[in-house]
């Protein structure tokens, strides 16, 4: 098992030769609390991760036994002036954008508390996996302002408007079997199982093609909020960058033979 450090709150863990790899959030001290520091080393993360091809599933997790991740650092943001606060911004952005952008699926494992711009990287990932500790939501309109890291478009395309609507106005917490129950998480799991069971999920994406994974997942994020005349333009586009890839003809091939795949994507 690798593991890189981005900074002093962000590392990389990469298991195996399979592809799945952990974007680890670790500043226990503050619980996951995203400062200046932590979204630039977030971005980074993502930046190298993006890039790499050998990557096929990443699962964000956090070392904090009672917390994914608090939201933004506001001890930090209370000693800002407001052009602090305007330089700081495209730095928080690139770390939302670039957990959203990643080319590869994604999965939060989360447990604990995961608020504001935690619940938004959350968010930001295809699937999240909470454990029954597990409280989520976007309190930001009870401080002054509004979600910023995504939250207002994630969340609506999740559970609909007047769903997102009632969360975002009210600012409330919502505990681990309503936040499934609303589809604001997709898996429960026991306490202190978010880990293993988002592992285990990444696992079972990862012994796919990775071109057809990542050409699933762009079609998929694409194609949202088109008609569907053009969402299917989308999904054919994306049909057609991996119909005659060498992934394909090994998945016929191995169908037809009765055995597992050999990527060679992946070699």
């Amino acid at each position: 098992m690798g593991e890189e450090r981005f900074g002093e709150f962000v590392l990389v863990r990469r298991h195996g030769e399979n592809g799945v790899v952990e974007l680890v959030l670790d500043r226990p001290k503050a619980m996951n609390a995203v400062s200046t520091e932590m979204a630039r080393s977030v971005a980074g993360a993502c930046a190298a991760l993006g890039g790499d091809e050998g990557v096929r599933v990443v699962v964000v997790t956090s070392t904090h036994e009672r917390a994914f991740c608090v939201g933004a650092d506001l001890k930090e943001r209370n000693s800002f002036s407001d052009a602090d606060l305007v330089r700081q911004r495209p730095v928080a952005r690139a770390a939302y954008t670039g957990v959203l952008e990643l080319p590869v699926p994604t999965i939060a494992a989360v447990h604990g508390f995961a608020l504001g711009g935690g619940f938004e990287l959350a968010l930001s990932c295809d699937l999240i996996v909470a454990d029954g500790t597990a409280v989520v939501g976007l309190p930001e309109v009870s401080v002054g302002v509004i979600p910023g890291g995504g939250g207002t478009q994630l969340l609506p395309r999740r559970v609909g408007a007047a769903r997102a609507a009632e969360l975002i106005f009210t600012a409330r917490r919502v505990e681990a079997e309503e936040a499934y129950g609303l589809g604001l998480v997709d898996q429960l799991v026991p306490a202190g199982e978010d880990r293993a069971a988002a592992l285990a999920l990444a696992e079972r994406i990862a012994v796919n093609s990775p071109v057809g994974l990542r050409a699933a997942k762009r079609a998929l994020r694409l194609g949202q909020g088109l008609d569907l005349r053009a969402g299917l333009e989308v999904e054919d586009a994306a049909w057609r960058s991996v119909a005659f890839s060498e992934d394909r003809a090994e998945g016929v091939a191995a169908f037809a033979e009765r055995r597992a795949p050999r990527w060679p994507s992946a070699m």
